[in-house]
């Protein structure tokens, strides 16, 4: 995920701002990190630089479903 994404992104649950935690990066692109919510105390993985941006009820939701029987 480029840093200069920061400027457009929001929380995608209450729209507030974002702050970004590096673990690595590769030039200018993080890798891997969190984005975490003040206003709502939710945490967003960036996972081989791609942020996953779904809400938690969602995105708890797909893992349960890829770790059932027969999932994905």
């Amino acid at each position: 995920m480029r840093q200069d994404l920061m400027e457009i992104l929001v929380c995608p649950v209450c729209r507030g701002d974002l702050t970004l935690s590096i673990v690595a990066t590769e030039d200018d692109e993080v890798l891997t990190g969190d984005l975490a919510c003040a206003a709502c105390n939710q945490h967003y993985p960036i996972t081989d630089g791609i942020p996953n941006l779904l809400p938690p009820d969602v995105r708890d939701a797909m893992a349960a479903a890829e770790d059932a029987p027969g999932g994905h």
